[in-house]
């Protein structure tokens, strides 16, 4: 685009070239947070280690989560757009008294985990996961990514379990003997 500076006197002053043009730019469409957060992201599945309905007072209790990215379609105003949503925070909340866990990590299983619990107190519990997602798009027709401009979030929850206080003794017998020894 070229424009004439204004005239001071009627002497017009030399065309000046104030950007390269075009304004097909100006005109795609604008991925906003309220869009991102209406996608239909999937929560990242929530495991924990042990997993066999029951973890043990006082030891640590592993959880971990896929880390992997999100690659959505969908249209606005007409146009196509490519979505890619990458999750970036976890939050664990483990259903008792103390804070919750949040961090950057997706989890590894034992022996490698980093991402862990301790309950103190026996009980029913349930551990849930909110993970934070970014974004970047792309319209159909443009090379350029962009990025969303703010997160969304999604949350998943394990099923009930209980925390257990087990304590071991000394007995006679093997407990798998039958009949079953008594101090068993």
């Amino acid at each position: 685009m070229r424009v004439r500076s204004t005239p001071t006197s009627d002497d017009w002053t030399p065309w000046t070239q104030v950007d390269q043009g075009g304004c097909a730019a100006d005109l795609l469409p604008v991925l906003t947070q309220a869009d991102f957060r209406r996608l239909p992201l999937a929560a990242p599945a929530l495991r924990m280690q042990p997993d066999r309905g029951w973890v043990l007072v006082n030891i640590e209790t592993i959880v971990m989560t896929d880390p992997a990215e999100q690659t959505l379609r969908t249209t606005l105003l007409g146009h196509g757009i490519d979505v890619v949503a990458t999750p970036t925070r976890y939050r664990y909340e483990f259903g008792d008294e103390l804070d919750p866990l949040t961090t950057t990590s997706p989890g590894h299983p034992w022996p490698d985990h980093d991402t862990y619990h301790v309950y103190q107190r026996p009980g029913t519990r349930q551990i849930t996961l909110t993970t934070t997602w970014t974004g970047r798009y792309r319209v159909d027709g443009s090379p350029v990514w962009r990025e969303v401009d703010g997160t969304a979030q999604t949350s998943a929850t394990t099923p009930p379990f209980e925390v257990q206080e087990r304590r071991s003794h000394l007995v006679t017998s093997l407990c798998t003997d039958i009949p079953k020894p008594d101090d068993c």
